[in-house]
Parts: C-alpha cells; structure tokens; sequence
C-alpha cells in the first residue's frame, strides 16, 4: 500500500496548479490531504474519480475555506470516521480515519500556534489527541497517521534551529509532546529510512525560502511499531510544487 500525505494550503487552488494530473503521475493508493479550506461541493468530484479515485471523503471545518481534511482511495475501506468525537477538534475539520483490512489510515492537521490564544489551543489539542489515540490503538492497533503535525521533532529537522527556538512550531514543549508521542508507540517513517539533513516539507512563501531550502519538516507518517516489519519505503517528494508544503510518501508491504 502505497500512502501520501499533503497538506495542500487549498485544494481548489492546488487543482489550478495541477494537483490532479500530478496525483495520476504519482499514483498512491491512498492520499491524506490538509488544508483542504473547502467543502465536498466546491470539489471537482468526478475529475479526482477520472483520475482513479472512485472513494473520496471529505471533512471541512465549520468556518468556510479554513482547515479541513480529506482522504481519497483507489481502495474502497471497511469503515471511514469523521472527526475524533472531541467538539474543539472536529469543529475545525482535523482529523478523518479510514480503515482497511489489517490497516488504518488518518489525515490528521494539528493547528499551529500562531499565537498565545492558538498556542493554547494546540497544546489543549495535542494533550486530547494523545489521550484519543492511546484508546483508539487497543481497537486498532496498526495505525497510519498522515499530516501535517506543525511541529518540528528535531534541530535536524529545521533549516535554523537557533534562531527558531522560541518560534512556535520548535518550541521545546512541542517537540517534547511529539517526542512523547512518537514513544508511545510510533515509528516516524521517514527517519527510519532517512537520517540525513536539510530534508523539509513546508518553506515560507517569503524570501525565496523554498529555493534556498531554508525550511522545516513538520509533515509525518507515523506508523504503528506493529507496522515496523511492512515499511517498505518512505519519502519526501519536494519536486511536486501545488502549495508551501511538498507531499510526503510512506509504502507498506
């Protein structure tokens, strides 16, 4: 099974970019997208299904053209969940699960702390999310979680990490929630694979900051530690150019 994850910074505006054509080339399995700022009306349905993906699922947030998530399939799944069932998560459209046999996949986007109201918010949210996920994993315990995390895990992982210490994104809370996280029973699949530097998913539309690579890896397939022996590949795919973010790639046996 191969899975993609993408925070697309708006699906309609990524589609005028070619997102379409490039999701045939690319050819997953499954995508998880982030960001979606739509709902399932203002989507060209039919083109995603011409392009081989006849099971859409769409979950925006209540504010129009904010959040939102989705996940299309060329595999049609056993069961798909809407939301977590927490009112101040799924208000925003963050998180939407699939299941398959032997395998559940979710697009999760958890908010940025742009400031000190948001900045409460995301570590109300992760503290939830931890607690979701630590009960979920005794139903299902092989987990795909795709998306965008907003955090940074590791210096290794940001373009500037002194100068972004105090930057919310690399905030040593946050890459402590997600280092917590990661133990409680996640592999992050890229660094399973890949321990070398300067490999970022989101660049700043400022200063030509993609051009440059100064940027930062907070987009993660975490896979379950019972997936470890199916990874069969994980990648980051910045040559594909609909957004800020770039899609990242995880393959199971």
């Amino acid at each position: 099974m191969k899975i993609i994850s993408y925070n697309v910074n708006g699906i309609r505006a990524a589609i005028t970019k070619g997102f379409i054509e490039w999701l045939q080339q690319a050819n997953p399995d499954v995508i998880c997208l982030q960001e979606i700022k739509a709902s399932e009306d203002q989507v060209p349905i039919s083109d995603i299904e011409k392009a081989g993906y006849p099971y859409q699922y769409y979950y925006p947030a209540t504010k129009k053209g904010y959040s939102g998530v989705a996940v299309l399939s060329k595999i049609k799944p056993n069961n798909v969940v809407f939301g977590t069932g927490i009112a101040h998560m799924d208000f925003e459209g963050r998180n939407l699960r699939v299941d398959f046999d032997g395998v559940s996949v979710m697009s999760l986007y958890l908010p940025s702390g742009t400031n000190s109201d948001r900045l409460d918010h995301k570590f109300m949210f992760m503290d939830d999310f931890q607690s979701y996920i630590d009960n979920l994993k005794k139903e299902i315990p092989n987990l795909v979680i795709c998306g965008d995390y907003n955090i940074c895990h590791q210096a290794i992982d940001i373009h500037d990490p002194i100068r972004n210490a105090k930057v919310s994104g690399f905030l040593p809370e946050e890459r402590t929630w997600l280092d917590t996280f990661m133990k409680s029973g996640f592999i992050d699949s890229f660094r399973f694979f890949n321990k070398q530097p300067d490999q970022y998913s989101w660049w700043s539309y400022r200063a030509g900051s993609r051009g440059n690579n100064k940027g930062w890896r907070i987009d993660y397939c975490l896979v379950s530690e019972t997936l470890k022996d199916r990874l069969k590949r994980a990648l980051i795919l910045p040559e594909a150019k609909h957004s800020d973010h770039c899609p990242i790639l995880v393959e199971l046996e």
